[in-house]
């Protein structure tokens, strides 16, 4: 049965436990008071480890070094004096596992966690944790308000883009009574599209500010008017024949994805118990990409990518963000950033108790204070800090690859070239629009594969993996694509190779890297290093969308070998540098990275891994 296991791993149907038997070596098979065994419902078989209790929990159920729950006989022989002692030792037992059955069931009562929940964290705060309904509503909500926009508003211009255009052009001859030129439409056009990445540029830099301000759940909050003023905007630009206003609305709504694309996963990554943080981290990417195959199914030439539909189609973004707004306020606040930052350890306390279901959060809160301690003597850390900052060195290096790899890797321009590639094998100009649909939701089916398997497979390997698929994709892609006018099948090898890229990228590239900057970074370098992070993302999001046309026109079919160099560049670093930190803490990933940037544990300059506990981790 292992250590710790309690007899009886088959209940009776009836609900109760039939025995527990002690551990006595002279009589076996002694049992525990009916009375202990009667508190609660049949439980699965748990260990008798406390580090999780309070101390005057562990002082009530301390029990002897060697002591255990066992079933079965032994056959050692003992001293008479031995044998006396194990009777007394065996009444210890009975009454103190009792002491444990009543402590679990008054928790049940009092947080109404499960019976199963309340007595396996109380034996064995080791057991990963399970998923509470607060804690998933609070995910839910964070991403379906915030990052669903993001996906949403990065497709939602593509379908209509023919009838916005008409009304540029329709708008500018009723002012001045001529037609716009082509050359100038083009570029209105591109403004309009680049102003979302620039506002998202803009956006990251407010990541910082914001989020030491008004807190993680409060800066999301406050993001929303980033998305339903704009919404109105759009909403409203036809009717007033303004088409600025839909330029203007690019740029803010942009703001609004730049901010919601940092704090989002940070919410979620301080919010989350370690052995569930890669699947909520990862719950932000599945709704961007939720977002934006909803904007494809919306931009249907049936639905709302007609004349008049089209205004409505952009205006649709505000109602998540008004159901964020009027949901999120009764959850909590992250428990680190009330403890660390706001040194307020009764809310902090009640954030985690809500969070996790039961009254004793102690391991926790004890966890969050040596991540306290251990930073205290930096203090704030700006960005310009954090450039400077000898033990941060690689963690800001990897973070700087792997978000320019994310998006210099070649993810916008597959999307791109995805129509020319449809057409190019066939498929009706009419039902492009249904491939494209089916691709986005390819996405969102291996995103949430990703959810799922990211505490099984870990961080690192699903890098490699999606990178390593990503590059060999984009290399048969420039074979084919380069064939596709002699041979005849080659097209369908394209089509191929598109949806392959897109498995690949949504395994790895596209929701792992937000998460690491939660994982390798403590509470005080977190926003620093999120407003940089997000920065290199935006702005390479924005040179992908600038520079690929040309270089597509220059290069043609072999402007793909560019992005398999990044993929490959980025893959060897990520195999070099990148440590796995599945099931690992804050403090224990950075004492990996100690190693890396050669500091030691307490650090001369008080940086941020000062007075570290020893490395209870390998590398």
């Amino acid at each position: 049965m292992g250590r710790g296991g309690v007899a009886g791993r088959e209940a009776n149907k009836r609900g109760r436990l039939k025995t527990m038997r002690i551990p006595s070596r002279k009589h076996p098979g002694r049992y525990v008071p009916k009375t202990a065994t009667a508190l609660l419902p049949a439980l699965e078989p748990v260990s008798c480890g406390m580090a999780g209790l309070g101390p005057e929990t562990q002082d009530r159920l301390r029990l002897p070094p060697k002591g255990r729950f066992r079933m079965g006989r032994t056959r050692q022989k003992r001293t008479s004096t031995q044998l006396g002692a194990l009777g007394t030792e065996d009444e210890r037992w009975s009454r103190r596992a009792a002491t444990a059955h009543a402590v679990a069931a008054e928790r049940v009562l009092s947080t109404g966690a499960s019976s199963g929940q309340a007595v396996g964290r109380l034996l064995d705060p080791q057991q990963p944790l399970k998923l509470t309904l607060v804690l998933a509503l609070a995910t839910l909500i964070a991403a379906f308000g915030s990052s669903f926009q993001y996906g949403y508003n990065v497709a939602a211009v593509n379908s209509p883009s023919e009838f916005m255009q008409q009304f540029y052009n329709d708008t500018y001859y009723e002012r001045t009574e001529e037609a716009i030129e082509s050359v100038s439409l083009t570029l209105l056009w591109s403004v309009t599209v680049s102003m979302f990445p620039f506002g998202g540029f803009i956006g990251s830099l407010l990541v910082g500010p914001l989020v030491n301000k008004f807190g993680r759940k409060g800066a999301l909050l406050f993001n929303n008017i980033f998305s339903i003023v704009p919404a109105i905007l759009m909403g409203c630009s036809k009717v007033a024949k303004v088409y600025e206003l839909i330029i203007a609305s690019r740029l803010i709504v942009g703001v609004c994805a730049g901010i919601s694309s940092n704090v989002v996963p940070m919410y979620l990554g301080e919010l989350a118990p370690k052995n569930l943080r890669g699947a909520l981290g990862v719950v932000p990417q599945l709704f961007i990409t939720i977002g934006i195959l909803v904007a494809q199914l919306f931009g249907f030439r049936s639905l709302l990518a007609t004349e008049e539909g089209w205004p409505i189609l952009l205006g649709l973004t505000g109602v998540p963000a008004a159901l964020q707004l009027l949901l999120l306020p009764f959850f909590p606040e992250s428990p680190r950033y009330l403890l660390i930052q706001k040194k307020d350890e009764s809310a902090a306390k009640k954030a985690l108790q809500r969070l996790r279901g039961w009254e004793d959060v102690h391991q926790e809160m004890e966890e969050i204070r040596k991540e306290d301690e251990a930073e205290r003597a930096a203090g704030f850390v700006s960005v310009w800090k954090l450039f400077k900052m000898q033990s941060l060195r690689w963690q800001l290096i990897s973070i700087i690859v792997l978000m320019a790899g994310q998006q210099l890797s070649g993810v916008n321009a597959i999307y791109y070239y995805a129509d020319k590639i449809y057409l190019s094998a066939g498929v009706n100009s009419n039902d492009v629009q249904y491939v494209t649909a089916g691709t986005g939701a390819v996405n969102v089916f291996m995103t949430v594969v990703t959810v799922f398997v990211v505490e099984l497979w870990g961080r690192r390997l699903l890098l490699l993996l999606g990178f390593a698929t990503c590059l060999t994709s984009c290399i048969v892609l420039t074979i084919a694509l380069a064939l596709q006018d002699s041979v005849s099948w080659m097209p369908y090898v394209s089509i191929v190779c598109v949806i392959i890229y897109v498995i690949g990228h949504a395994l790895g590239p596209s929701p792992i890297p937000a998460l690491l900057i939660t994982e390798i970074f403590l509470q005080s370098s977190r926003p620093a290093a999120f407003m940089i992070g997000g920065s290199v993302h935006w702005l390479s999001n924005f040179t992908v969308g600038l520079i690929f046309p040309f270089i597509q026109v220059g290069l043609g079919a072999y402007s793909f070998i560019i992005f398999a160099v990044i993929c490959l560049l980025t893959t060897v670093y990520i195999f070099l540098v990148i440590p796995e930190t599945k099931g690992r803490s804050f403090i224990e990933i950075n004492q990996i990275f100690a190693k890396k940037n050669k500091v030691s544990d307490v650090c001369s300059e008080k940086e941020e891994l000062k007075d570290l506990p020893p490395a209870i981790s390998q590398e």
